[in-house]
């Protein structure tokens, strides 16, 4: 359902995040997020002059290329537009996040490398989203199927999918609906499933010959 009605309200700004996830050629993955601001009014900035409505204050983008264990292997970050002519001088920095693995521990790892006067905030901020974004392109059946595919070209065996996950999802206890003892953990993720009859669902998961309630 769509929010409430709103009070009578002006329209002041607004702010655009968009990711994207690829499945490259070469086998790799890339992840990409654009982060855009803008007014609906013409204001003036010292730098740039007056901006008009619907200009971009704000218009960065980054692209994470990850391998198969989600090790970031490249980074490119760009500045189209900034409020200042010096915001994009320190998109070079963003290189520091090769290396590291998208998963536990991510943005604490990202805030070291890049907090403060070391990094931008808006691309920072970026850095989320993105982070889950690529979770949701390597996650998908067609993702796997690119992938098998690639390693067929290349003379390498397809990887086995048991189609169960070898360890802790990362969504769990993320919200209300992936708490490790939801109806929805239990059907798609049984193994780490903690509600009440969790023995018996793990069993029957297993392929364990015990009778489960109702």
């Amino acid at each position: 359902m769509p929010l409430s009605p709103p009070v009578g309200r002006q329209h002041l700004h607004t702010r655009r995040v968009t990711c994207q996830g690829f499945f490259r050629d070469d086998g790799l993955l890339d992840i990409e997020g654009r982060i855009t601001d803008e007014k609906t009014y013409e204001h003036a900035n010292e730098w740039r002059g007056p901006l008009k409505p619907g200009d971009f204050v704000h218009d960065m983008s980054i692209r994470l290329t990850l391998d198969h264990r989600f090790i970031i292997v490249d980074v490119e970050a760009v500045t189209d537009k900034s409020p200042y002519s010096m915001c994009g001088n320190i998109t070079p920095n963003f290189k520091r996040l090769i290396g590291l693995r998208v998963g536990g521990g991510f943005n604490r790892a990202v805030r070291e490398r890049l907090g403060g006067t070391e990094g931008c905030t808006h691309i920072v901020e970026l850095l989320g989203p993105v982070a889950t974004t690529a979770f949701q392109t390597a996650g998908s059946r067609k993702a796997r199927e690119l992938a098998d595919a690639h390693r067929a070209r290349i003379g390498k065996p397809a990887q086995v999918d048991s189609g169960r996950p070898k360890s802790r999802p990362y969504m769990l206890d993320s919200c209300h609906t992936w708490a490790s003892d939801s109806e929805i953990t239990k059907r798609w993720v049984p193994d780490f499933y903690t509600g009440p009859d969790a023995e018996k669902v793990r069993a029957a998961a297993a392929g364990k010959d015990i009778e489960m309630d109702g």
